[in-house]
């Protein structure tokens, strides 16, 4: 278990109540929107994670995300589960400095990043995270699938929906226009914007819906780790009681066969 269910429910509400960044479902002034429609690996009853994708889009939040998004829910140990071996995940860890202490002085100190370490927040605290950011304060990426209607697929439509404002629209100051964004107005620039943006590893071509799809892969993971096995414990339950139902039904012709 990552952390206590109480703690993820904590989580949860905060990122429902957090009103920027990814903002709120996608609803504007009273007009429901219905998102495009964008399969992934793991919808449906035998879907599952494509690790490959996660992987890219841990790269992509790492490197553009995390500048301004936390993901307190997450130990950098985490990405094990995403098949990065331990000496990769000893090795990320250690990019990044973490306080800690006190030490025999007193001190708190700098050092280098553990593998048990939680992913390093971008701000020391919300009050520096809303001055970074004009007033707004940029939600915590832990759960924001679940903390968004639509998920995967809400996440998919809001990076790819930034354009130039219609005609006649006009933006305050500071914001951007967003067709999937409540009230079209997002105060977080298109953080995705161009191709090649980020290098991935693999050798996958870095488009910008490869990008978006790989990081909601990643979001949708990190939300959701158990997943798989929760799925695949549906599955046999389903499978379990559709046997019983059948020898059940057998029983009972058997019983009562001679009864007219």
């Amino acid at each position: 278990m990552r952390v206590f269910p109480g703690l993820r429910a904590l989580a949860l509400a905060a990122g429902l109540a957090a009103g920027a960044g990814f903002g709120t479902p996608a609803q504007a002034a009273g007009e429901a929107m219905k998102l495009p429609e964008v399969r992934f690996s793991f919808d449906g009853i035998f879907g599952h994670y494509d690790r490959a994708s996660a992987q890219r889009g841990f790269q992509v939040y790492k490197e553009v995300c995390a500048n301004c998004h936390s993901m307190h829910l997450l130990s950098y140990r985490n990405l094990r589960d995403l098949g990065l071996s331990d000496a990769e995940v000893r090795a990320i860890a250690a990019t990044v400095q973490v306080q800690d202490g006190p030490n025999d002085e007193g001190q708190m100190f700098e050092r280098a990043g553990r593998a048990s370490d939680r992913f390093r927040s971008p701000f020391p605290n919300d009050n520096a995270a809303r001055a970074a950011n004009n007033g707004a304060l940029p939600p915590d990426l832990s759960l924001i699938t679940k903390a968004r209607e639509g998920g995967a697929a809400y996440i998919h439509a809001l990076l790819t929906g930034y354009e130039d404002p219609p005609a006649g629209v006009t933006l305050m100051p500071g914001m951007n226009y967003n067709k999937w964004f409540p009230g079209h107005q997002i105060g977080m620039a298109q953080p995705l914007s161009s191709e090649g943006q980020v290098e991935y590893t693999d050798g996958t071509k870095p488009t910008v819906e490869q990008m978006v799809r790989d990081v909601s892969q990643f979001l949708t993971w990190a939300a959701e780790p158990e997943l798989e096995e929760r799925k695949a414990m549906g599955v046999k339950m389903v499978l379990f009681f559709t046997i019983l139902g059948g020898l059940a039904y057998a029983v009972k012709r058997k019983i009562w066969a001679d009864v007219h």
